[in-house]
């Protein structure tokens, strides 16, 4: 389940597993390497009712302590499958994430229509 963002943010950043039992091994190997597990991890969550300015901030910084991590990628899938509501993960806030699957959807419906395409006319 994951931790509300008012909650311990050291436990916060990397949440309790939700994958199926039998990926939890091999999801807990990119957790173990996770940057944000060592010592910034209150960079990554925003306290309640946070200053505009002071959250654009945090997030850059948690952005420059992504960059430098070894499983950002794997973070940011993590992120984006579950989908992860709050906090900077793999590099990207909440919004920008909403965006990325914004995208997703919009590309894999004109791969659907234009697969659909050429069936539908030699029909």
């Amino acid at each position: 389940m994951l931790q509300p963002p008012h909650q311990s943010l050291q436990v916060a950043a990397v949440p309790a597993q939700r994958a199926p039992v039998r990926d939890r091994d091999q999801e807990a190997l990119w957790h173990t390497e996770a940057v944000c597990r060592r010592d910034e991890a209150g960079l990554f969550f925003a306290p309640s009712k946070e200053p505009t300015a002071s959250r654009l901030s945090r997030e850059e910084a948690a952005k420059r302590v992504c960059a430098r991590c070894p499983v950002m990628v794997e973070c940011r899938e993590h992120a984006l499958l579950q989908p992860e509501p709050y906090g900077v993960w793999g590099g990207l806030t909440a919004a920008e994430r909403r965006v990325v699957l914004a995208r997703r959807r919009r590309r894999d419906l004109e791969l659907k229509k234009s697969a659909r395409g050429p069936i539908a006319a030699a029909g």
